[in-house]
């Protein structure tokens, strides 16, 4: 189910009327696509960061307009810790779309049992399917992994909707030997450690506590 944002029109645009929104908790956004008309739109921030905390990337557009979208393009602070502006795009029930998703490793490994450690090389995926069947995560199982053993792009099992974009030789995730550093230890000194200090100048006396 499409999270719902609640938006409304905007009337002015410039980089002083977009400061001015999001002094007020509000992000400035448009809404294009379609070969209909672009629309620029302000919506609540604390709002949207909430929809994104669930991973919503097709969301239901209400008050200003009553649309379906897709959450295209999010530009971020200098931090990337604040949006400042969101692109959407109209879409259809049945269009289908590019768009990144997590990759979420599932199971226990049995190389792990062996002595093995689990490295994950990606941890986000490109992905085409449906607007309303974007998936939160793709998930990929590691429950017959033995030492030695790697799981590639080709080898994760997707609902029959989902295409992966990436290459299917790309690695995921592999168990492998773990790998010892050599430790260099200080040999010991011989005998007290010096002491270092201040070095006492000629003619000076030794002073008793």
């Amino acid at each position: 189910m499409a999270e719902v944002l609640h938006v409304e029109a905007r009337e002015t645009r410039g980089k002083r009327d977009a400061r001015r929104q999001r002094r007020s908790g509000k992000i400035p956004a448009v809404l294009y696509g379609h070969g209909q008309e672009t629309l620029s739109l302000t919506l609540s921030a604390e709002e949207f960061d909430a929809a994104m905390r669930h991973g919503a990337r097709l969301v239901r557009l209400t008050g200003a307009v009553d649309e379906q979208a897709f959450v295209r393009e999010l530009q971020w602070d200098t931090w990337g810790t604040h949006v400042l502006h969101v692109d959407f795009t109209r879409v259809s029930e049945h269009e289908r779309v590019r768009v990144e998703v997590p990759v979420e490793l599932r199971g226990e490994a049995p190389g792990v049992k062996a002595g093995g450690v689990i490295k994950q090389a990606i941890h986000q995926i490109e992905i085409e399917c449906e607007a309303t069947a974007i998936p939160d995560k793709i998930h990929v199982s590691i429950n017959r992994l033995e030492l030695g053993q790697q799981i590639t792009v080709g080898q994760i099992e997707l609902p029959p909707t989902v295409k992966i974009l990436a290459d299917p030789t790309e690695l995921v995730v592999e168990c492998h030997e773990p790998v010892e550093v050599a430790e260099e230890a200080a040999a010991p000194a011989e005998g007290e450690p010096e002491v270092i200090g201040r070095k006492k100048e000629e003619g000076e006396e030794e002073t008793e506590e």
